[in-house]
């Protein structure tokens, strides 16, 4: 599955390569535009998944950036997120105003805005989880909470259910640990990044022996295999 993309229109040098290098090892495919005219050139030559959009830039300012790309047709559904300095609420209202769907007020915490950016991407492109999912030996019958692997009952705590479904519902598609996380958690428990690994080391224990399905993807996260097609 190809890579979620991230556009940055970011006139610093140091922000952009901090945001370039933590959106990589995310798992994004990043572009990066020092000003705004660069900026609406690439929009219009690669489609990204979202765009990280500096309000101040040289040349093209970045209101008029935002203006211009939520009127063409090829990025008018691209979903944006405003970067602004503190106190330029005013400007931020008419970015939102424009359609821009979130904002950062730098300086900001990256853990944060990744979290925003997939916050957003989630909202537009949710995990589709179907109540039935068949993948060669590996049933899962949401609407039971039932899993069967070779037609015996697999006992999963209520957490790995929840792992195994996400990861099942995109067969081939690697989910980050944030990912996991934001598409298991509802609100009445806690589970904290490194317990992921726990949970995952403890579902291939159960699906021996087929605990390969379940494959790692270093330094980005979790992909189970697509050995047949989902229900």
């Amino acid at each position: 599955m190809a890579k979620q993309s991230i556009l940055i229109i970011e006139d610093d040098p140091d922000i952009v390569e901090l945001l370039s290098y933590n959106l990589a090892r995310e798992g994004f495919e990043v572009r990066e535009a020092m000003d705004g005219e660069t900026g609406l050139v690439l929009a219009q030559r690669h489609k990204a998944s979202l765009i990280l959009l500096d309000l101040m830039l040289p040349g093209i300012q970045g209101l008029e950036v935002c203006r211009q790309l939520k009127q063409r047709e090829d990025s008018r559904e691209t979903p944006l997120i405003i970067l602004t300095a503190k106190g330029d609420e005013s400007d931020v209202v008419v970015g939102l105003e424009m359609g821009a769907d979130d904002y950062m007020v730098k300086p900001f915490s990256i853990k944060e805005l990744i979290a925003r950016i997939r916050a957003v991407l989630r909202r537009l492109n949710p995990v589709q989880q179907s109540d039935r999912i068949r993948l060669g030996s590996l049933v899962i019958d949401s609407a039971r909470h039932e899993i069967r692997v070779d037609g015996q009952p697999l006992a999963l705590t209520l957490t790995e259910f929840r792992v195994l479904t996400v990861l099942a519902s995109r067969p081939g598609r690697v989910f980050t640990r944030d990912e996991l996380l934001e598409n298991i958690s509802d609100g009445d428990s806690f589970v904290i990044d490194r317990n992921i690994d726990v949970h995952i080391r403890s579902i291939r224990q159960k699906l021996e022996p087929h605990r390969d399905l379940i494959v790692t993807v270093r330094g980005v996260g979790y992909k189970l295999r697509d050995t047949g097609t989902a229900d």
